[in-house]
C-alpha cells in the first residue's frame, strides 16, 4: 500500500522550490494562514505533509474555487483590507509567498501578519540581483528575470524591493529575521539572520522566517 505522504513528497519535487523550502519551515500540526494562496499548492502541501490546520485567503474567485476543489479551507479576501478581521495570535504561522510586492500597502500587511501570527514566512523576488542591475545599467529598461518574468505593463508587482530594503522594513516594524534562505539558479543558501550585501547582489529571491521583537 502506498503512503499518501510519500506521494505528496514525490509531487513536492515538481513544485516551486521556494514552496518546498517554506513547507520545511512549518512544524507538524501548526495552525497556518496562507495569504494569497493562489490555487492552493502550498496549502495542500502543508495539510498533507505537515498535517497543518491550514486556512487560506485568496483574492481571485478562480483561485478560491481551485482551492475548494482540493478540499481546502479558503475564503475570498484582500490582504490589504481583510487581515484586520483575524484575531491576535490566531495562527502559529502566517505565510505570504511572493505576494508582498503585489500589495497596495506592504508595511500594513506585514504589521497585520505580525499581529495575527506568532511567526511569519515571507518570500520575495530580489530587485537587487546583479542581473536586474546589469539590465538597467546597460539596456536602460525594466528587467525580466526568472523571478520577475512578466513585462512591466503586465506585472502585478507594484512595490518591488531589494533584500536590503526588506531588512529595513523589518527593522522599522520591530521584526527580527530568525533565518533566511536565498535562492539563485535553483540553489538554496541558508543564512542565520538577515541577508547582507553579497546576498543582495547574488540572490534572485529570498525566503524569510520572521518573529516579533
Amino acid at each position: 500500500m502506498i503512503d499518501p505522504r510519500a506521494n505528496a513528497a514525490g509531487n513536492l519535487a515538481e513544485k516551486r522550490i521556494d514552496l518546498r523550502l517554506i513547507a520545511d519551515m512549518v512544524e507538524d500540526g501548526a495552525r497556518v494562514l496562507d495569504i494569497g494562496c493562489g490555487e492552493g499548492e502550498l496549502l495542500d502541501m502543508l495539510v498533507q505533509l505537515r498535517h497543518a490546520d491550514g486556512r487560506g485567503l485568496e483574492l481571485s474567485q478562480a483561485g478560491v474555487n481551485a482551492c475548494v476543489a482540493r478540499g481546502l479551507s479558503v475564503v475570498q479576501g484582500n490582504a490589504d483590507t481583510d487581515l484586520s478581521y483575524y484575531p491576535d495570535n490566531g495562527f502559529d504561522m502566517v505565510i505570504l509567498s511572493q505576494t508582498l510586492q503585489a500589495t497596495q500597502k506592504p508595511h500594513d500587511v506585514l504589521r497585520e501578519m505580525a499581529r495575527i501570527g506568532k511567526q511569519m514566512i515571507v518570500s520575495i523576488p530580489n530587485f537587487g540581483h546583479w542581473q536586474v542591475r546589469l539590465n538597467l545599467l546597460t539596456g536602460g529598461r525594466m528587467p525580466e528575470t526568472g523571478t520577475l518574468s512578466a513585462s512591466w505593463y503586465e506585472t502585478a508587482n507594484i512595490h518591488l524591493c531589494t533584500l536590503l530594503d526588506f531588512n529595513d522594513l523589518c527593522d522599522t516594524l520591530g521584526l527580527s529575521v530568525d533565518r533566511c534562505i536565498t535562492l539563485s539558479n535553483g540553489r538554496a543558501r541558508h543564512i542565520s539572520g538577515p541577508p547582507g550585501n553579497r546576498h543582495n547582489l547574488l540572490a534572485e529571491m529570498a525566503v524569510y522566517l520572521l518573529k516579533r521583537g
